[in-house]
């Protein structure tokens, strides 16, 4: 990485690039961008919190990902989360309540913190949380969902709360969505769309990139389906191989390579939607940005994570501040050395190298 990078104000410049292309997304949508223009003026003074902070000797992350619960209804094939045992099909136990986690989005605002991407599990069973997520206007809450418990109360909540944004799960066509999600699942997914589309209610799409479907979902049918539909940001997640039965489907360099081309001509040819990568648009950045180096991970139990991928905690949220828990041993330990800006094989680093994350937390 060289010496003259700056990773915060590469940080403060990718969420205010976000912001302005949502804002570029939303024109032909009045209400929408009235919300984009007041988050953008709440973005700045985050970043001007996260600035100060730096200056001081702290680094605060502008992201966050929040597991708010561990359970979902589908089984899709090769799921990282099943795979860990962070989603199951029992009830869940001792897991943060809606109380808990509207202290941590109190405490996020207020050190600046201007996305939290609401995850599970199916996020969309606590209903109570996501309320609660409403509720903080200043802060953005991408919430990725498989889209099967989108109802009328929900349509209500997202047009009530602009900060609010589903990112439904799809896969390419109904094909390849209904193999790995489950029967039926492509069309839900679409009806949903049309809904959102009826409303005038901003969503998104995530979708997972393997190998059976990385051209299909940079193909102009699939994303020109997508914006047809009203799809104004698209975020595509490199599948982590989480056993070896499911490395074939992690892509290959070439298939990464070819992923962000793709993107690069996407963002300058198809303005009218937002491309994210992950981890892809990291490279940019000198290096994995988790354990709080642009993002960290919270489990629906309040373990504080470096990033979903790797789910090893020596904290949790329920027994200290959110800002003590950026600032734990592991997360020092893993800013602070190289691991996070190593070569790996696939397109996660810390679970490429998780058996030294497992050491520093012995140590």
């Amino acid at each position: 990485m060289s010496e003259n990078f700056d990773l915060q104000n590469y940080l403060i410049e990718g969420v205010e690039g976000v912001v302005k292309e949502a804002i570029k997304a939303t024109l032909r949508n009045p209400r929408e961008s009235a919300f984009m223009l007041k988050f953008a003026a709440a973005s700045r003074a985050a970043s001007k919190k996260r600035r100060i902070a730096e200056d001081n000797g702290e680094h605060i992350p502008p992201f966050l990902i929040a597991s708010i619960t561990s359970k979902c209804n589908l089984h899709c094939a090769g799921c990282y989360s099943r795979c860990n045992h962070a989603t199951t099909d029992a009830e869940p136990v001792k897991q943060l309540t809606s109380d808990e986690w509207l202290r941590i989005f109190d405490e996020s605002d207020e050190l600046g913190i201007s996305f939290i991407l609401l995850a599970g599990g199916e996020p969309m069973l606590r209903r109570d949380i996501i309320e609660a997520a409403g509720k903080k206007q200043n802060i953005l809450f991408p919430i990725f969902t498989n889209g099967t418990f989108i109802d009328e109360k929900y349509y209500a909540l997202f047009n009530k709360c602009r900060n609010l944004i589903p990112i439904m799960s799809i896969e390419g066509d109904r094909e390849l969505t209904d193999s790995r999600r489950g029967s039926g699942i492509y069309d839900q997914l679409l009806s949903n769309m049309e809904e959102f589309r009826k409303r005038g209610l901003i969503f998104g799409a995530s979708v997972t990139v393997t190998t059976k479907n990385c051209r299909e979902v940079t193909s102009p049918e699939f994303l020109g389906g997508l914006s047809d539909r009203g799809c104004k940001a698209v975020i595509f997640v490199e599948y982590v191989p989480v056993t070896e039965e499911s490395r074939e489907l992690a892509p290959t360099d070439s298939e990464r390579e070819y992923l962000m081309g793709e993107i690069r001509r996407l963002r300058e040819e198809h303005p009218e939607m937002v491309y994210i990568a992950f981890p892809g648009d990291e490279k940019g950045s000198g290096g994995c940005v988790a354990a709080g180096r642009g993002f960290f991970h919270i489990n629906s139990h309040g373990g504080a994570e470096p990033c979903p991928f790797s789910p090893y905690s020596d904290v949790n949220v329920r027994n200290t501040s959110l800002r003590e828990a950026i600032h734990s041993p592991l997360f020092t330990a893993l800013r602070s050395g190289d691991l996070l800006l190593d070569d790996h094989d696939g397109g996660c680093v810390l679970y490429e190298k998780r058996e030294l994350v497992e050491a520093l937390i012995k140590q």
